[in-house]
């Protein structure tokens, strides 16, 4: 069936239609849910979430755009959402204490497991910030407007959860350096 049989049958909640689609994107929008939940229990709760959003919804698709662009903003908005309800607490701070912090990554030593494990130890604020900015390619002001915080704070954040993340692959290369010698 072609994706747009798929997705006719789905704006008419024909049951099966719904199944073969979720079949077909469930993995894909778990890792999204992945991303942005604190943990692997939330993100199968943001990721049913994220389906009832969809399949209500899918009327709304008007097949322009990436169905797969249509189906993550979806579930990025859901994780937030539940972010929001249960937490929502950003730091505040002036533009003039962020810092440009960068972190250099040797593809050979750190592991992209590693790395994803560390992202996801980041404190909420920092990793749905660093997510949204460095791995979906959102604007400050986007993100601001997402989590309705200041663009200052976005950028904040963002500094933060590389200052973090810089410390802890410094320190995992530092643990290699003195397991070798």
């Amino acid at each position: 069936m072609s994706l747009e049989q798929l997705i006719q049958k789905c704006k008419n909640n024909d049951t099966k239609a719904q199944s073969e689609l979720y079949e077909r994107y469930a993995s894909k929008i778990f890792a999204i849910c992945l991303k942005y939940s604190r943990n692997y229990a939330e993100a199968e709760d943001n990721l049913q979430d994220s389906f009832l959003t969809i399949f209500k919804k899918i009327d709304q698709y008007k097949n322009k755009g990436a169905l797969e662009g249509w189906l993550k903003r979806i579930a990025i908005n859901t994780a937030l959402q539940r972010y929001r309800k249960t937490k929502g607490v950003f730091d505040i701070i002036n533009e003039e204490q962020i810092e440009d912090v960068s972190i250099e990554i040797d593809n050979d030593t750190i592991g992209i497991d590693f790395l994803l494990e560390c992202i996801q130890e980041l404190p909420d604020r920092y990793r749905l910030v660093f997510n949204l900015y460095a791995l979906d390619g959102y604007a400050h002001k986007e993100i601001a407007e997402m989590l309705n915080i200041t663009i200052g704070t976005s950028k904040s954040n963002l500094a933060r959860a590389r200052l973090i993340l810089k410390n802890k692959v410094e320190l995992y290369k530092s643990s290699l350096n003195s397991k070798t010698l």
